[in-house]
C-alpha cells in the first residue's frame, strides 16, 4: 500500500473514540463511504485503552460490518474503500 493515502488531505476522517463501533460510529463511516467512496478511521487513545483491539483488528471487524476493502493499516489509522457490494 503506498503510503500517498494515508498523506492525502481530502480524504474525509471518522475519529473512533471511547463509543467503540457502536451503530451510529459505524453509521458515520457508511455515510462516508457512500457519498465519497473512501474513509480514514482513526482510533483514538481512548478507544485503544478501552477496547484492545489491534488497529488491525478494527479494520477486519469494520469491513466485515460494512463490506468494505482495506486499503491499508499505518499506526493508528485505517483507510477503507468502499466496494462495489459494500453498505
Amino acid at each position: 500500500m503506498s503510503s500517498s493515502v494515508f498523506q492525502r488531505k481530502d480524504i474525509p476522517v471518522v475519529n473512533v473514540g471511547k463509543k467503540g463501533l457502536d451503530e451510529s460510529v459505524l453509521e458515520e463511516i457508511r455515510s462516508v463511504l457512500q457519498s465519497r467512496g473512501m474513509v480514514k478511521v482513526k482510533l483514538l487513545k481512548n478507544f485503544r485503552e478501552t477496547y484492545g483491539l489491534t488497529p488491525e483488528e478494527a479494520a477486519v471487524v469494520i469491513s466485515q460490518r460494512l463490506s468494505a476493502e482495506i486499503l491499508g493499516v499505518r499506526g493508528f489509522v485505517i483507510v477503507l474503500k468502499k466496494t462495489s457490494r459494500s453498505l
